[in-house]
């Protein structure tokens, strides 16, 4: 029988366009933090766990998530229990140089429910690192959030973005689904 956990990743100040003096506000945080934020209360009533990761910058000079700052702290919507881990990870896949598959281990967790920020990013990377350690994941693609990017002379909004990450995690890595689904999931008895 699996067990089943919940990720949240990087719902952190800093990208929140409502966060006054965020360092790197993303245009769908606040809406995707309220189906993050469902999410988790569901998890707990569920008495599903759940993992909160948080980046912090190794350097003063980091463009966000300094340490120690207000921007780098988890969102209140999102707000860990005292009985919920908090994750502190360096890079963009939350199991490089964290104690996070260990703990995942420990719990006997298999499968993952990961929503945050940034999706073409941590989200992304973490998902598939996931995979090639052996979960089941399903990602809650509106309760993730992008950033308008640009390459090549190209700009690309953050919907864009977001889409054409989900697309080729949805085709060979994990299930993508809406936050309601996913809520749906976690509600049916085991």
């Amino acid at each position: 029988m699996s067990k089943t956990a919940l990720l949240l990743v990087d719902i952190q100040n800093d990208y929140f366009p409502s966060f006054e003096g965020a360092r790197m506000a993303l245009p769908s945080m606040d809406a995707a933090a309220e189906k993050a934020a469902d999410l988790l209360a569901t998890a707990r009533e569920a008495g599903t766990p759940a993992v909160h990761v948080r980046h912090v910058m190794a350097s003063d000079a980091a463009p966000f998530f300094k340490p120690g700052t207000a921007g780098a702290a988890l969102h209140h919507s999102v707000a860990p229990l005292p009985d919920e881990p908090i994750i502190d990870k360096p890079r963009p896949n939350s199991f490089v140089k964290t104690n996070l598959e260990q703990h995942l281990l420990e719990a006997g967790i298999d499968d993952l429910v990961i929503c945050g920020a940034m999706s073409q990013m941590c989200i992304d990377a973490t998902t598939r690192a996931a995979v090639d350690l052996g979960f089941a994941v399903t990602v809650a693609s509106d309760a993730c959030a992008a950033a308008n990017v640009s390459h090549g002379g190209v700009d690309v909004p953050a919907d864009m973005v977001h889409a054409a990450i989900m697309a080729p995690l949805a085709a060979s890595y994990a299930q993508v689904k809406t936050a309601s689904d996913c809520i749906a999931d976690l509600r049916r008895p085991a």
